[in-house]
């Protein structure tokens, strides 16, 4: 969710990222020689908070992140290891303006309509009264985007910290989740995607969450959220949640049934002797394999100064629930599966 200042520049901070074991430049698509059977964490050791992904019609994924890199920085893989950079969503000229001084964080990327709808916040740290939700679009998942403006702020929406968009598709109507720690908040979209229905707003968990990613799998949609202090360095207490329901708008419930509008959950990722601060979950994605695998960011614990890392892990299905090994980031695993 929260942002940063983005005072390191694009090139620099990507310099030596993206390699995971093998000497492969950050401009450099993966060979076959070049391919391993494990990854280590972080997948990149640069600052890449907030990542939000989509496999695109070429083939490729797409990631965005919170502007650490000012005006949003724009990753492409193959694999989800081997990262290239393709520059940012926004530029100078082109970014939002429409809360003054704002950073573009915790977008979320979709494909609509024929094409790419980026959902983003722009806010202000302590900003929670005028920050809000705006959209961007592209023929293209590279960009570039053109901003279509806000769809709403907190004080016309009456959410306070309107933040962390989500968006999703059910039952053929089109919907956004948001919030962060004032309750996380549903509302429908008209078809388009760029507009929203009046008088839809509806209030699906607590004021414990942020950052909400909403998941169907066989009989139950999974929500996803992030719980504790984001951006602390090694003082985050920031861990990944989730809680199920049969409905779409809840209720939310954990393993014991008790419900995230009370601020239940159960934990799926939480910090330990190398990684902490570790939350705002991607997409879930599936390899060739049918294995499924969720990007997050951390800060490692001895170094937090390299900012919130991309870090990767598989999550397991057991009894109906997610899980992630031991409940926290994976040092080394196997790469994902991709033909």
């Amino acid at each position: 969710m929260r942002y940063y200042l983005f005072a390191i520049p694009l090139i620099f901070l990507f310099l030596t990222a993206c390699s995971n074991g093998n000497d492969l430049n950050i401009d450099d698509e993966p060979t076959d020689e070049d391919k391993n059977t494990t990854y280590n964490n972080p997948v990149i050791p640069s600052s890449l908070p907030d990542p939000t992904i989509i496999k695109a019609a070429d083939g490729y994924f797409y990631l965005y992140a919170t502007e650490d890199i000012r005006n949003t920085p724009i990753l492409r893989s193959e694999d989800l290891l081997n990262w290239k950079v393709l520059g940012t969503a926004f530029t100078n000229e082109t970014r939002p303006n429409w809360e003054p001084n704002g950073g573009i964080w915790a977008p979320d990327i979709n494909y609509i309509n024929g094409k790419y709808v980026l959902y983003y916040s722009m806010s202000v740290w302590g900003g929670g009264n005028t920050c809000g939700i705006g959209i961007a679009t592209a023929t293209k998942p590279e960009g570039p985007f053109t901003d279509n403006g806000k769809l709403f702020r907190s004080n016309e929406i009456g959410v306070h910290n309107s933040i962390d968009p989500f968006y999703i598709e059910d039952a053929g109507k089109k919907y956004l989740f948001w919030g962060s720690f004032f309750g996380i908040y549903a509302l429908e979209l008209n078809d388009d995607g760029l507009s929203m229905k009046p008088a839809t707003t509806r209030k699906v968990a607590g004021t414990a969450f942020e950052a909400c990613y909403i998941h169907k799998k066989g009989n139950y949609y999974y929500m996803f959220a992030s719980v504790g202090s984001c951006c602390e360095g090694a003082n985050s207490s920031y861990r990944t949640v989730v809680g199920r329901s049969e409905n779409l708008f809840g209720p939310y419930v954990n393993k014991a049934g008790r419900a995230m509008l009370d601020n239940e959950y159960e934990v799926l990722i939480q910090g330990n002797n190398k990684f902490v601060g570790t939350g705002h979950n991607s997409e879930i994605i599936s390899d060739d394999a049918g294995n499924d695998w969720i990007l997050y960011h951390s800060y490692i614990r001895s170094t937090p100064n390299k900012g919130r890392v991309l870090l990767m892990d598989q999550v397991h299905w057991v009894n109906g629930w997610p899980e992630v090994t031991g409940q926290s980031p994976s040092t080394q695993n196997s790469v994902p599966v991709f033909e």
